[in-house]
């Protein structure tokens, strides 16, 4: 915004001195409001229990027990503790990634107007003119940018509404169950996927409006102290001080709509924001559901929050023998189904405890074998950790090691928590 050269009457030139200072007040109420709003369009949405777990872990590592579900799942080569709450992978009550939708205000922003009065002849009455096409063109700047909203918000709603149908139709399907990799499936995936997109686009265009109302906010506020700084000035009639009045009132009544508009704006800006982070999310954990062909659940960031347990003294590989793992998996067998044991299990660990860290260590059989094996287990321990940043766990949060035991007679991946 480009505000008017303020023009000073000769014979108000000492009274119009200070109108420099009160314009460099308002660009630093403007950077303060901007400040707020970029803070407030920052939150995220985490969830905040902590308590400790107390059962998530293998009763043996030779133990069949399993997670309810994983019988279904076809992965014999797959453990894991059983957890109380730990629900299967088609369990009714699982949130589909698309619900809530972007919850968004609802007011149509609307200005006074300016009220046009016969000029007096004074220098006053010239320098209210003045102030009086300013803030014309102020109001005319908030109508755009109400109207621009309204557009935003419109796009936003058909764009959510259309995504959530969409990740609502592919949830039925999953929960059903489907061929893994579906290409139908996969077709509607990167169809949400792009309606997702458009939301962020979306959301960038709110920021954009939101830089553009913090400085028609700071404007308002720049023309009330010109109009109340007016009142001082010699040489005024009866005629200007009326006007100037009626002209104070608008210019108030105008601020407290821009604020209004402000601050619902600023709250549009954080919830679409929160939207498609947790959105993005759980689209990464509904693409490993579609490649197993069975629903799996929401994203695991949705369930971490806090800072992360630090790792084990001596690294995780000295885990392996002295501490019961919370999944273990065989890899007896091409392609073993583990992806929905693995999810019930760091689920439900973070459930319980929001900052547990998890290590992922690759236990290759020893002897002779055991070096040309342990590549091969590294690879393994590798393809589980990218499972579980598919399912969304965020990589801080996740060790890699390797080690080898004689304990072990195929290549294993052993799961702690820390």
């Amino acid at each position: 915004m480009q505000v008017g050269r303020i023009g000073v009457p000769a014979s108000g030139g000492a009274c119009f001195g200070s109108w420099a200072r009160k314009w460099g007040a308002m660009q630093l109420r403007q950077s303060r409001v901007i400040g707020r709003a970029a803070a407030l369009a920052g939150v995220l949405f985490a969830t905040a229990a902590c308590q400790e777990i107390e059962s998530v872990i293998l009763p043996g590592a030779s133990s069949s027990a399993s997670a309810p579900g994983v019988q279904s799942a076809s992965a014999p080569g797959v453990q894991s503790a059983s957890a109380p709450g730990v629900q299967s992978a088609s369990a009714p009550g699982v949130q589909p990634a698309g619900d809530p939708g972007v919850q968004l205000g609802t007011t149509d922003f609307t200005v006074p107007g300016v009220t046009q009065f016969p000029s007096t002849g004074t220098a006053v009455g010239g320098r209210i003119e003045e102030l009086r096409g300013e803030l014309e063109g102020l109001q005319n700047k908030v109508r755009e940018e109400n109207a621009s909203l309204q557009s935003v918000r419109s796009t936003i709603r058909t764009n959510a509404v259309a995504y959530n149908q969409n990740v609502a139709a592919m949830h039925t399907s999953l929960q059903v169950g489907t061929t893994p990799g579906n290409p139908d499936m996969v077709e509607r995936w990167n169809r949400a996927r792009a309606q997702l997109d458009q939301i962020g686009t979306d959301s960038s265009e709110l920021n954009v409006l939101l830089n553009e109302v913090s400085a028609s906010s700071a404007m308002a506020g720049y023309l009330l102290e010109a109009a109340q700084s007016t009142f001082a000035v010699r040489g005024a009639v009866d005629a200007d001080h009326q006007q100037l009045a009626v002209l104070q009132d608008e210019t108030s009544q105008t601020a407290v709509t821009i604020d209004r508009l402000l601050n619902e704006l600023t709250g549009d800006v954080a919830r679409t924001s929160g939207f498609t982070v947790l959105e993005r999310n759980n689209m990464r954990a509904l693409s490993v559901a579609v490649d197993n062909g069975q629903l799996i659940g929401t994203s695991l960031a949705s369930l971490s929050s806090g800072v992360p347990a630090p790792a084990p003294i001596g690294g995780a590989q000295s885990l392996v023998g002295t501490r019961q793992p919370l999944v273990v998996i065989r890899f007896d067998r091409p392609n073993v189904d583990y992806n929905p044991v693995l999810y019930s299990a760091v689920s439900a660990a973070l459930e319980r405890r929001p900052n547990a860290a998890f290590d992922v260590v690759a236990v290759s059989p020893g002897g002779q074998q055991s070096r040309p094996n342990s590549a091969r287990g590294r690879r393994y321990a590798e393809q589980v950790v990218r499972s579980l940043a598919n399912m969304g766990l965020p990589l801080d949060r996740v060790g890699l090691a390797a080690t080898a035991s004689p304990d072990v007679a195929v290549d294993e991946v052993h799961v702690y928590v820390r």
